[in-house]
């Protein structure tokens, strides 16, 4: 069974590709959408992204020093 850490890291990684999608979804459109959302979408995806990081460094760091 994987770690708990993996399964919410997995899930942050998931939560970037679906911000992600949409923003380039809104953006291939080129409507009222993007123009009022679109860097809305691309601040929320680069914080999701940022955590993400910081989720999967914290992994492997947890994994070196024998925590997992």
């Amino acid at each position: 069974m994987p770690e708990p850490l993996v399964i919410v890291a997995a899930l942050a990684v998931l939560g970037v590709l679906v911000i992600l999608m949409i923003g380039i979804g809104g953006f291939a459109r080129d409507g009222e959408f993007n123009r009022r959302h679109g860097n809305r979408l691309m601040r929320w995806r680069i914080i999701a992204q940022a955590g993400a990081v910081a989720l999967i460094l914290l992994f492997v760091a947890a994994r070196q020093h024998g925590a997992f």
